[in-house]
């Protein structure tokens, strides 16, 4: 069993709203294991959070760069906003997301390859920004995604400037549409992916763990009705089917138009998705505040073309 440690109460009280005793017997129920202690806290109804979203603990970048039938976004991490506002900081986070273009997502690869008009490596070129901006940093992760035939569009949510802000997405489109349309096509799942903030890409691709432990939380909420376990059946079933119409971006309702699903918009532009990626800064480290469904909403408003 886990040491119940202050530390660990607070990082249970953070993750889920609730309070310091409820938080303190779940860690003790459930031998310290942070998840299992999570869906204690959920079963009795005393979690304000059911998914890990986590607030901000670290500060810096999300960059995206663009080429043909192919992107790239990377996270570099600072400690301060400051550092994120520094020019040289925000050129570094952009020249690394277009080494990820050359050399793909993989960190080590990244770190060992050139940076651009220097004779040193990217992560030589981290340490001496560490060294004369005087902040620690850390390149955290990276996606690379490719079509064979279509776009990979790239969405920046409140972006600082091109291709840099708090949150990124990439999104593969592929079909037989003029190019321009895909990439439009592609633009808005985005700002769809960016608001609604999916899990997966279809059913098939959510996370087995995720779903038993999911379905173990609403069976748990259904017996305390009293009702008969074929009752309880049922309506876990149902909770189920609106699970995925919540983390699965396929399932999910078009947030565009407030009604259509996004496979039946998919469907109706002739065209697939065939991968998705969504970072956004220092996410899982610290519960994010902010209601970035309704800001992507209001963006989408006010992008959209006027009516004919």
């Amino acid at each position: 069993m886990a040491e119940i440690t202050p530390a660990l109460v607070k990082d249970l009280r953070e993750r889920t709203g609730a309070g310091f005793s409820d938080c303190k017997r779940a860690l003790t129920e459930s031998a310290g294991e942070m998840e299992v202690a999570i869906d204690w806290l959920r079963k009795k109804g005393l979690s304000a959070a059911a998914k890990k979203s986590g607030r901000i603990a670290a500060e810096g970048l999300i960059g995206v760069a663009s080429g043909a039938n192919v992107a790239g976004m990377v996270e570099v991490n600072a400690e301060t906003d400051f550092v994120a506002r520094n020019v040289t900081f925000q050129d570094f986070v952009t020249e690394v997301a277009k080494v990820a273009l050359a050399v793909g997502e993989d960190l080590e690869a990244i770190k060992a390859a050139p940076y651009p008009g220097t004779p040193r490596t990217v992560a030589e070129q981290l340490t001496h920004l560490v060294a004369t901006i005087g902040e620690n940093m850390n390149l955290r992760r990276a996606r690379v995604l490719r079509v064979r035939r279509g776009a990979v569009a790239t969405y920046v949510h409140n972006a600082v400037r091109p291709g840099l802000g708090k949150i990124g997405v990439l999104a593969a489109v592929e079909g037989e549409s003029e190019l321009e349309a895909l990439e439009r096509l592609g633009h808005q799942l985005g700002m769809h992916v960016a608001a609604a903030r999916p899990d997966a890409l279809d059913i098939d691709a959510v996370d087995p763990a995720a779903l038993e432990r999911e379905k173990a939380v609403l069976s748990e909420q259904a017996r305390a009705s009293g009702k008969a376990e074929a009752i309880i059946a049922r309506m876990v079933e149902g909770r189920i089917r609106k699970y995925y119409e919540e983390v699965v971006l396929l399932e999910q309702i078009w947030v565009h138009d407030g009604e259509s699903r996004v496979r039946a918009v998919l469907q109706k532009a002739g065209a697939r998705l065939v991968g998705f990626a969504r970072f956004q800064l220092g996410e899982g480290l610290q519960r994010r505040s902010g209601d970035f469904a309704a800001e992507v909403a209001a963006a989408a408003a006010a992008a959209a073309p006027p009516p004919a």
